[in-house]
């Protein structure tokens, strides 16, 4: 009877040393069934896809350069990530995606986007790639007029997807959670 209780034991413990779920602080989207892709423009005017980034833990934020207040704390926010994150910060690949392709042309977003990081990269594709990927990830947005025509903003999802590094979508970073719970779970990430 003793042997067959230490044979169950030994069993039970050595189906615990599977691949064990990660813990992350961030939102698990592992699974989701949608925001599984997009095709856009980088900011030197190169067509890309996840695809491209394939091999690095890519952060994907969407956003607009003239943005007062959630778009550069959240840039300001993962750069202080690289910088936690040390030598692996190369392993990560940030990307903006803008929701306004009418005044963010790829000059601008080459000039905006790396000024957080040199590594980040602004995405930007025509109205309608642009309605299609923000579509394909759930993302609200909507112009909100101005006092004069050219100074409107646009009200959108403020949060970050994040892929592994096969390219399949992981988390949804909420605004503002701070630094550590990133660095937390792209250090997940990068290590399995």
């Amino acid at each position: 009877m003793k042997k067959l209780f230490a044979a169950l034991f030994m069993l039970a413990a050595l189906a615990g040393c599977g691949e064990q779920q990660l813990k992350f602080e961030n939102t698990d989207l592992t699974g989701l069934g949608y925001g599984k892709g997009f095709a856009l423009n980088d900011h030197s005017g190169k067509p890309v896809t996840l695809e491209t980034y394939k091999g690095k833990v890519v952060v994907l934020f969407f956003g607009f350069t003239h943005c007062p207040d959630v778009c550069p704390t959240t840039m300001a926010e993962m750069s202080a990530v690289m910088k936690e994150l040390g030598p692996d910060a190369d392993k990560v690949q940030v990307l903006f995606a803008t929701l306004d392709p009418e005044r963010d042309t790829k000059e601008l977003l080459a000039q905006y986007v790396p000024g957080f990081d040199p590594r980040f990269v602004g995405l930007v594709g025509t109205p309608e790639q642009v309605a299609a990927t923000a579509k394909e990830f759930k993302v609200f947005y909507q112009k909100v007029p101005g006092k004069t025509e050219g100074s409107y903003v646009i009200d959108h999802t403020a949060g970050s997807y994040v892929f592994d590094k096969s390219g399949k979508i992981r988390l949804f970073l909420r605004h503002g959670g701070g630094t550590a719970p990133i660095v937390h779970d792209l250090k997940l990430l990068l290590a399995s």
